[in-house]
C-alpha cells in the first residue's frame, strides 16, 4: 500500500524518459520555493535563459521554458505559428513525427505528410520535392525520434530547402538536446523546443523552447491571438522579459532544478558531454549485439542517446521488461506503434549514460535470456 510517507523506489531508468536525476538537481529541487513574481526568480530565469541559449547554440532572443512536458513544447510552437488554413509539411517517420501532425491539424493547418518507414531518415531530395508541391507556411521534421531511435542528421540542409521554398523549420529536439549536437543558428532552424526530463536530466514539467527572428515576426504578425491563452508565446515573452507581466503561476522549484542542471551540462562541457553519450551508446550496442540483440537503425543514422535492439519473435520481451523492473530495478521500455512487439527501447539519457548501468543492464540481460 502507497501512503503518503511512502519512499518510491529506487529505479535506473534507462528507459525513453524519465532520465535519472543527479543529487545536485535533486537539492535545488528541494529549496523553498518564492513567488512567481519574486526577484530572485526574475534573476534565476535571466541565468536559465543564458544556458538555454548555450546548449541550443544561439543567440535567440525568445529563449524560455515552457510550463508543461515536452508536448507543451511541441503544442506551443505550433498554436502560435499556424493560423486556420495555413498549409503545414510534416516530415513523420515514427510515433512523434505523427503527434506533430495531428496536433498542427487541431490547430487549424491544412496539414500533409512526407513519410519514410519507421525507423528510416529522410534524404534532401524528398523534402525538397515535398515542398514543391505547394506553398508551405511550415516544414515540422524530428531531429531524434523516440520511437524509433533514428537520428536525422542533415538538418541544415533540410533547413536551406524549407527557406528556399518560403517555409519555417519546427525542429522537435526532445530527445537530442543535451546529448547530441543541436545547433540552431549555425544550421539557421526557426524555432525548437524540447524537454526538461531526458538528456538534460532534470525532473518533467518544463519544455525549453528558441524561437528565431523569421518565426517571432510571424507570431508577432499573427490576425488573431493563438487560440492557447496558456501556451501564446507573446505572452511568455512578456511575463520572462520586459515587464514581467503575469501570465501563469510557474513553478520556482522545476525551474531551479532546470536550471542546476543546465549550470551541469556547462560544467561538463557540449562536446564532452556528447562524446560520453556516444561512447556510452556504443558500449551498450556492441553488449546486445554479443547479446544477439543488434539494433535495429543501421549505424549511419543511430541515435546514442536511444537505442531499440531488434528482438526475436519467440522472445517474451514484456516479461523480461518486468523482471527487469522487479528483481533488477531496472527500467526499459517496450516499443509501440508499427514497433510494437518488435524492440525495446533503452535510453542512455544524461545522467543515466553511466557504463555501470550498462554493465548491469547487460548482465541482467544474459541472466534473464538464458532461464
Amino acid at each position: 500500500m502507497v501512503t503518503p510517507n511512502s519512499a518510491p523506489p529506487s529505479r535506473i531508468l534507462l528507459g525513453p524518459g524519465p532520465s535519472m536525476t543527479d543529487p545536485r538537481v535533486l537539492e535545488a529541487l528541494a529549496t523553498p520555493p518564492v513567488g512567481h513574481l519574486d526577484p530572485y526568480l526574475l534573476q534565476l530565469y535571466r541565468e536559465e535563459q543564458e544556458l538555454l541559449r548555450g546548449v541550443f547554440q544561439t543567440h535567440n532572443e525568445w529563449t524560455f521554458a515552457v510550463s508543461g512536458t515536452g508536448t507543451s513544447g511541441m503544442e506551443a510552437v505550433l498554436v502560435n505559428l499556424i493560423e486556420p488554413g495555413d498549409s503545414v509539411l510534416c516530415a513523420t517517420n515514427g510515433y512523434f513525427g505523427e503527434r506533430l501532425a495531428d496536433i498542427g491539424s487541431r490547430c487549424g493547418g491544412n496539414v500533409d505528410r512526407v513519410t519514410r518507414p519507421w525507423g528510416e531518415v529522410f534524404t534532401v531530395e524528398e523534402i525538397e520535392t515535398a515542398l514543391k508541391k505547394k506553398r508551405y507556411k511550415l516544414l515540422t521534421i524530428v531531429h531524434a525520434e523516440t520511437s524509433t531511435g533514428a537520428l536525422q542528421l542533415n538538418i541544415r540542409e533540410i533547413a536551406e530547402a524549407a527557406h528556399k521554398h518560403g517555409a519555417l523549420l519546427v525542429l522537435d529536439t526532445v530527445t537530442s538536446l543535451g546529448g547530441v549536437e543541436v545547433k540552431l543558428d549555425e544550421w539557421d532552424v526557426d524555432t525548437a523546443y524540447s524537454a526538461s526530463q531526458k538528456c538534460l536530466s532534470a525532473p518533467s514539467g518544463l519544455a525549453p523552447v528558441s524561437i528565431g527572428p523569421r518565426a517571432r515576426q510571424v507570431i508577432q504578425n499573427r490576425k488573431k491571438p493563438a487560440a492557447s491563452f496558456y501556451l501564446d508565446i507573446n505572452l511568455y515573452a512578456n511575463y520572462w522579459g520586459g515587464t514581467h507581466a503575469y501570465h501563469h503561476t510557474a513553478s520556482a522549484s522545476l525551474h531551479y532544478a532546470l536550471t542546476r542542471a543546465l549550470q551541469l551540462v556547462v560544467e561538463e562541457g557540449l562536446e564532452v558531454r556528447f562524446a560520453r553519450h556516444r561512447r556510452n551508446g556504443e558500449m551498450l550496442w556492441n553488449g546486445l549485439v554479443d547479446l544477439g540483440l543488434p539494433p535495429l537503425i543501421p549505424l549511419d543514422h543511430r541515435l546514442p542517446v536511444l537505442t531499440t535492439p531488434q528482438l526475436p519473435e519467440i522472445l517474451d520481451e514484456a516479461r523480461i521488461r518486468s523482471r527487469l523492473l522487479e528483481e533488477q530495478n531496472i527500467e526499459i521500455a517496450g516499443g509501440f506503434g508499427e514497433l510494437k512487439g518488435k524492440v525495446w527501447r533503452i535510453g542512455l539519457m544524461g545522467y543515466s549514460s553511466q557504463p555501470q548501468n550498462i554493465t548491469r543492464l547487460l548482465d541482467a540481460l544474459l541472466l534473464m535470456l538464458s532461464t
